[in-house]
């Protein structure tokens, strides 16, 4: 590593950037070619011709997974404090949760128990199934027809 990381580097921040990005490009580059060391062969071509193809392959690997990568936006600092909201969008909330309510009720009471344990509760399906003492498969069956019986409650054209 002591002899190539300046060219990895190198590489690396041209196509990333000086970046965290480009930082573990060049750690997943060395790790590829002593995984791949035993493909050297001194009749094709130097260490360096080998070693700038890994990583420039790698690192392009690399782009293109990051640009398959939804852009993710942060969250605010603060959220609007009530005060801030007009009247209208809390009556609005108020509405939408009354008609989540009532559409809830609506479901068997074993999927209005999972949903309430695994989305209000924010519980795992393992964690419901050993409250409930119910196997796995039931549970997420429950909770993704619960889901799938509110969705179209709510939103008929879903």
């Amino acid at each position: 590593m002591d002899a190539y990381g300046g060219l990895v580097w190198s590489i690396a921040k041209r196509m990333l950037g000086a970046t965290p990005e480009a930082e573990d490009a060049v750690q997943e580059v060395f790790i590829e070619i002593w995984r791949k060391a035993a493909r050297f062969d001194a009749s094709k071509g130097s260490e360096v011709t080998f070693i700038s193809t890994v990583a420039r392959r790698r690192i392009i690997d690399r782009l293109r997974r990051l640009k398959r990568q939804p852009e993710i936006e942060p969250l605010p600092e603060t959220l609007p404090s009530q005060q801030e909201s007009s009247g209208e969008s809390v009556a609005s909330l108020a509405d939408d949760a009354q008609q989540a309510q009532s559409a809830l009720a609506q479901l068997s009471d074993n999927q209005q128990r999972v949903i309430q344990l695994a989305v209000l509760q924010g519980m795992t399906h393992t964690e419901v199934s050993e409250s409930m003492g119910m196997p796995l498969g039931t549970v997420k069956t429950h909770v993704r027809r619960g889901l799938m019986r509110l969705r179209e409650m709510l939103d008929p054209e879903a």
